[in-house]
């Protein structure tokens, strides 16, 4: 990097982890698979080159937003089912998740794409495996039927929140938030009474 761009870059207060959160702001701006080295650079006011000490690539970005996304997700899930047990629990989960989506698009849009093995092994993806296994704790499910459920719930409220963000839900009725309610409720029921037997 020449003197005059790392200067630039020393002057706009650039460090890694700003270039992952105004990526994040732009995803959630202009939509995750939109985002750029470029477009961060423009943001901060300084050329493209000069961010290439903090990040190598735009895939390099997208992947520093994605952990900065699960991170925070986790953070607010935990928060959200602490103290809480079954159906208050589930709901505190699945509500952390929607309401994270809602408010950031672009970052939960971030924390569906997929990692290298050795990065989610050091990322918040394991948190929130962890924090699916505490919600299912009060269920008494043995291991087996565990993994079963935490995919699942995984599936089905990501899922929901998915088909809701495009707009699937948006002409019918009735209003999606009551499916998202009877959604949770039903998948609590579900879990109640989960299946002990091998299913042939």
């Amino acid at each position: 990097m020449s003197r005059q761009r790392m200067w630039a870059v020393v002057r706009a207060g650039i460090t890694t982890e700003r270039v992952a959160l105004a990526g994040a702001e732009l995803a959630d701006e202009i939509g995750f698979d939109r985002v750029t080295v470029a477009e961060v650079a423009r943001r901060f006011g300084v050329k493209t080159a000069s961010l290439y000490s903090h990040v190598t690539s735009s895939a390099d970005l997208s992947q520093n937003i994605t952990l900065l996304a699960l991170e925070e997700m986790a953070d607010r899930a935990a928060d959200a089912v602490a103290g809480r047990s079954r159906l208050d629990a589930l709901a505190g989960l699945a509500n952390a998740y929607r309401d994270y989506a809602r408010e950031h698009p672009g970052r939960f849009a971030a924390t569906l794409a997929a990692l290298d093995p050795e990065i989610v092994a050091t990322s918040a993806g394991p948190r929130h495996a962890r924090l699916i296994e505490a919600v299912l704790h009060g269920y008494e499910l043995d291991r087996t039927a565990q993994v079963h459920a935490i995919r699942m719930l995984g599936s089905v409220v990501r899922g929901f929140i998915t088909l809701e963000m495009s707009g699937s839900f948006a002409h019918s009725e009735p209003d999606p938030g009551e499916s998202w309610t009877a959604t949770i409720e039903a998948l609590h029921a579900l879990l109640c009474s989960w299946p002990t037997a091998d299913v042939t």
